[in-house]
């Protein structure tokens, strides 16, 4: 018996930025001005893991 193959589809998970720079010193969150676990000379936003959490929250898919 045939059975119809699955075809999941899923949101991509937030990640984290391309070029992460290890710290010290670490670069502060761009929404709360916390210090997050990237390096200042990490490119593009970089937010602290509370405010990463609440991004992902807020994109996560319904349904």
């Amino acid at each position: 018996m045939d059975q119809p193959q699955e075809n999941a589809t899923y949101c991509p998970a937030p990640a984290a930025p391309v070029g992460r720079v290890p710290g010290p010193p670490y670069a502060d969150c761009l929404e709360c001005g916390k210090p997050t676990e990237y390096g200042v000379a990490t490119p593009g936003v970089v937010l602290c893991p509370v405010c990463e959490w609440q991004e992902a929250q807020r994109t996560a898919c319904s349904g």
